[in-house]
């Protein structure tokens, strides 16, 4: 268990955060969207696009749940947390840290939501999106660092500070 998996809204920063949180720490770094978008050799939204939302989670779960690291810093997509197998590997290799943030910062980030391939059902709004996906951040998470009003670096010292109690 010596692995660091950051989950939470897509735009909160999980990449962003997960690459010095590594540096600091002289893990390595894995983002697992990209771990899927070469696996499958295809972008997210075209993954998404091709497969549709289901399919993609389906692919998704099955990636995450194959991933065995070690001193990692791991950067998930923001829907992982739909993948019970991907989120029981987790939590047998590593700490999870929920990145929170508020529904509207959240918003405010995520100009291009479709291009980022996020996993939007037909119909469903990012407030949708929010509200489901907190409960499951929140229920997995062993960690919760409030980024609310905090800068890349006062994360990455909360999560330091959290990891080391």
């Amino acid at each position: 268990m010596d692995n660091l998996i950051l989950i939470g809204m897509p735009g909160v920063g999980k990449s962003t955060v997960g690459v010095i949180l590594a540096k600091v720490l002289g893990y390595q770094f894995i983002d697992s969207d990209l771990v899927i978008q070469e696996r499958k050799k295809r972008l997210l939204h075209e993954i998404i696009s091709a497969e549709g939302v289901q399919g993609f989670i389906e692919i998704e779960n099955q990636i995450n749940a194959s991933l065995q690291v070690h001193r990692a810093v791991i950067a998930t997509g923001g829907s992982a947390v739909y993948g019970k197998e991907a989120m029981a590997n987790f939590k047998s290799i590593g700490k999870i840290i929920y990145l929170k943030l508020s529904y509207e910062q959240i918003e405010e980030r995520l100009s291009d939501i479709k291009g980022r391939g996020v996993a939007l059902r037909d119909g469903q709004t990012l407030k949708d999106l929010y509200e489901e996906r907190t409960m499951l951040y929140d229920k997995y998470a062993d960690i919760i660092i409030n980024e609310e009003n905090l800068t890349v670096e006062e994360t990455i010292t909360t999560i330091i500070e959290a990891i080391n109690i």
